[in-house]
């Protein structure tokens, strides 16, 4: 797998030189207008390579959103330890408008958001089947960022009025030159939910139904899995259930033979249950996870340490909670200990956790039984199956046991409207404050409670 993803520097190289091999005859500028960036049909897809690139940065899907929501609903089952201020302060629930890391992830996602904005306004430019490919992909890359952005920024899906509250700026169109006009207000969650479905479901419709062999690129059924995810978190299950069952179903994609498979990035068994992941190699990339959640032996600062109390939540038979390793009399998770290992951001594993939750909760039995769904999990961990009538307690606590350390710790906390420790899901520590930079420099933003 890792041989095969290393394709994606090497076309990007290769397009870059393709794209600048014209004039030799140059020259020098501060900046391109738009019309010369985005000349031709190769410029197009030379932008859309960056969009993966921005959307892979280590403070956006390359690890920023997934740690920040690991941390800021931790109840101390990890400790940090880290020597930087502003990983410490999510941690502890004490952020202040000045945290440098929430500024760059802010700052690195609408990077990539201008980037797909970008190819979308250059559409005219494919020919056949690209223009569909092209759109697909840019859409989910939009959309999937807006996703992000929104569960950090803005209050939970039904916390409240979605139409009222606030989340971050809607900006659908590339931004060139920095004027008045382009310093847009905050956005409704609604609003930005809607883009989201909106951006995802076209995905869903123009992208390929194969998904061929590299996963660092958007497919059919990344989009419709990330819906999914998506209806979740909405409380719309039957649309949950019915997206993530066709992912199932389709075919495509299977559960892995072990656990530990899923994350060892030079087995086949990565390829065959991710269905979306960023890129990195020793050349490019940037896999933040292994950063901060793996000691110095792995490539990474040793900063995200496991405590016992998350080791307890396992049984003692099941493999899932010995996935762990030890440097310095610590505990780390294995989940990330590849320094120049793809970041996996959708696997298989939880669309059969989303349709086990929803069968059971409409009282349905689309695709399988919810007994099933999670005695399919437990077979491919290894661990025992469970003797007791299954129950949502025990599907909830399931999926907490599969996709711990994976980013999905803060939505699941705010859906089941969970407290993290003392506080409330719907506490404003546990939303992130708009970035102070950025109200100094856009008067129409305003600012998140509590700040």
């Amino acid at each position: 797998m890792k041989i095969k993803m290393k394709k994606l520097a090497y076309i990007f190289m290769m397009l870059f030189v393709i794209s600048c091999d014209k004039e030799l005859d140059i020259k020098p500028t501060q900046s391109i207008d738009q019309e010369s960036a985005l000349a031709t049909a190769q410029d197009v897809k030379v932008t859309l390579i960056g969009s993966y690139d921005g959307m892979g940065d280590g403070d956006v899907y390359g690890g920023g959103f997934a740690f920040t929501s690991e941390l800021l609903a931790d109840e101390r089952e990890v400790l940090f330890g880290g020597t930087f201020s502003a990983m410490d302060e999510i941690w502890n629930k004490a952020l202040t408008a000045g945290n440098a890391q929430i500024l760059s992830t802010w700052r690195d996602a609408y990077i990539a958001i201008n980037r797909a904005n970008n190819v979308l306004s250059a559409l005219s430019k494919l020919t056949g089947d690209d223009v569909k490919k092209v759109e697909g992909e840019a859409r989910f890359i939009r959309g999937s960022v807006y996703f992000g952005l929104v569960g950090l920024f803005g209050k939970a899906w039904g916390d409240g009025d979605n139409n009222a509250n606030l989340a971050v700026p809607l900006v659908t169109a590339p931004t060139r030159s920095v004027t008045d006009q382009d310093n847009k207000p905050r956005a409704s969650v609604a609003a930005i939910y809607a883009q989201v479905i909106e951006d995802i479901s076209k995905a869903a419709e123009l992208l390929p139904a194969d998904p061929g062999e590299n996963r660092a690129f958007a497919s059919k059924d990344a989009a419709t899995a990330l819906l999914a995810r998506i209806y979740l978190i909405q409380g719309n299950f039957a649309a949950a259930r019915d997206a993530a069952n066709k992912v199932i179903t389709g075919g495509k994609f299977e559960l892995a033979s072990s656990f530990a498979e899923v994350f060892d990035d030079q087995s086949g068994g990565y390829g065959s249950e991710v269905l979306f992941g960023t890129f990195v190699n020793e050349q490019d990339g940037v896999n933040s996870m292994n950063t901060y959640y793996a000691p110095a032996a792995f490539g990474g600062r040793g900063d995200v340490r496991v405590q016992n109390k998350h080791i307890a939540l396992y049984d003692a038979a099941d493999p899932r909670g010995k996935f762990f390793n030890t440097a310095s009399n610590r505990l780390f998770t294995n989940k990330h200990a590849d320094q120049f290992g793809d970041v996996p951001l959708i696997r298989l594993a939880e669309m059969y956790l989303i349709r086990a939750e929803t069968n059971f909760r409409l009282n349905t039995k689309i695709g399988a039984q919810p007994s099933e769904d999670i005695a399919a999990i437990r077979t491919r961990a290894g661990a025992p199956q469970l003797s007791a009538a299954i129950t949502l307690e025990r599907i909830l606590a399931e999926r907490r046991l599969e996709l711990a350390f994976e980013g999905l710790l803060l939505s699941d906390v705010k859906r089941l409207k969970r407290n993290v420790g003392t506080l409330p899901f719907s506490d404003p520590k546990l939303v992130c404050p708009i970035p102070q930079r950025e109200i100094d420099t856009n008067k129409s933003l305003t600012q998140n409670p509590g700040y």
